[in-house]
């Protein structure tokens, strides 16, 4: 598969890059793009990606992120959050920070959330030491080409730090707009989560578009929690259905430390969220949970790898999904319990709903233990709407359109309403029934 493309755009944005001047990043840049040249974009052959494609990336002749577009209403810049609870929020569009549609509002002692520009200008030497400190050595062999190629490529993104015991009781927001060109585009947000010792915050990351036209999303993120530190991190996915979406997250979770995270998707032609969380420190704790809704041609893969390096760590992970028309879903899910991480706890479950004939799903749970006193299990099923439960609503009055949604939204209402977060969970709530709206009546 060619990278010409992607590879190609390097040259075109070298001097443009922030950081540029930078040895250390200069440095960093090349190895990421000499690590992507070499692999190019991820192929079949490889195991991870033996059920994702990426072929029709080729398709489109995706152009560098230009200069932001100047008039965008902050009307087109949607809020998952109540309008009158406080948050802050930060917003960028095809890659670009826009402060104007941005509100930070006062954020408390300790606590900052800013941009990747801007901390590469005023604390350089910082970003050198936190720059892929957990996604791994720089230098080293990148196992996620999207991963380097991001590297080599970022522009911009968000930085949010906590000093330790800073508590942050309102949430915060990053909005991402794509779309916004005359043109499709490619960019590669970078963005880093830094929480120290007993420090909490709650993220919310939502991204969306202005238009149909198509662009490419490959966004990268660091997360890491010090002791104690507690990270309720959600996503909701829903970009424009000519769009593409591939997103690579690496979280190292400390001694008590938790890291909770939800990503719901329902937009984008093709789609990949890559996680993996490193449970490094005695009474660490993992939640890493989803939902999905796809239809038409759309591909939705979410992998997930978690690592038990010590004693007495614990995940939950529960994956659910509706798949219609001829839609494709994938989820790789492996839990890694290594030799010194015993008394560890381990869940893993995926469940999908196929509601048509042609509607496809690929799973593969996976356990791998080393130890030899834990407590973990696996699973997946896959099926149609519960036939028994569908009668007794239709012998009730209720039309089977209606009694199949009603059905299908209970299906995830659990995933939904079992996040921290509560003031997200009727916009989540109300995208599953945006997506239902849109579904054939004869259904």
């Amino acid at each position: 598969m060619s990278d010409a493309p992607f590879t190609d755009h390097y040259g075109v944005l070298r001097d443009a890059l922030p950081g540029h001047d930078l040895p250390w990043l200069s440095r960093l840049r090349a190895s990421a793009l000499e690590s992507f040249s070499v692999s190019g974009l991820p192929t079949q052959r490889r195991e991870s990606w033996k059920y994702t494609s990426l072929r029709p990336l080729e398709k489109v002749g995706f152009g560098v992120t230009g200069a932001p577009r100047a008039c965008i209403s902050i009307d087109r810049a949607p809020s998952l959050l109540p309008a009158a609870s406080e948050h802050h929020r930060l917003v960028f569009v095809d890659g670009h920070h826009r402060a104007d549609l941005s509100t930070l509002g006062n954020l408390p002692e300790g606590a900052e959330l800013t941009t990747l520009r801007e901390v590469l200008t005023n604390e350089p030497d910082w970003l050198e030491a936190h720059l892929g400190a957990v996604s791994g050595d720089p230098g080293g062999d990148w196992e996620q080409p999207l991963l380097a190629l991001n590297t080599a490529m970022m522009m911009n993104g968000f930085v949010l730090r906590l000093a330790e015991g800073t508590v942050l009781h309102d949430p915060i927001e990053v909005v991402h707009l794509g779309g916004a060109g005359d043109r499709p585009l490619a960019y590669h947000p970078r963005n880093l989560v830094v929480l120290a010792p007993r420090s909490q915050v709650t993220l919310i990351e939502h991204y969306t578009h202005l238009g149909e036209q198509p662009y490419y999303a490959n966004i990268g993120t660091e997360v890491s929690l010090a002791e104690g530190a507690v990270l309720h991190h959600y996503k909701l996915q829903a970009d424009a259905l000519d769009a593409f979406h591939t997103a690579t997250v690496h979280a190292e979770v400390g001694p008590d430390a938790l890291y909770d995270a939800f990503g719901m998707t329902t937009g984008a032609r093709l789609s990949r969220n890559e996680i993996a969380v490193r449970l490094a420190g005695e009474g660490a704790n993992c939640h890493l949970n989803g939902a999905y809704l796809v239809r038409g041609r759309q591909h939705c893969d979410n992998t997930t790898r978690i690592d038990h390096l010590v004693p007495n760590t614990a995940c939950s992970e529960i994956f659910k999904g509706v798949v219609d028309d001829q839609a494709r879903a994938v989820f790789q899910g492996k839990i890694t319990v290594h030799r010194d991480a015993q008394h560890s706890k381990g869940h893993q479950l995926s469940k999908v709903l196929l509601l048509s004939d042609k509607a496809e799903i690929d799973a593969k749970p996976e356990l791998e233990i080393y130890a030899d006193d834990v407590v973990c299990s696996h699973g997946a099923t896959a099926g149609d709407l519960d036939h028994d439960a569908l009668f007794y609503l239709r012998s009730r009055g209720i039309p089977e359109p209606e009694a199949r949604a009603l059905l299908i939204e209970a299906f995830l209402a659990e995933s939904v309403h079992n996040i921290a977060a509560q003031g997200i969970c009727p916009a989540l709530m109300s995208s599953i029934g945006h997506w239902l709206a849109g579904r054939p009546k004869e259904i």
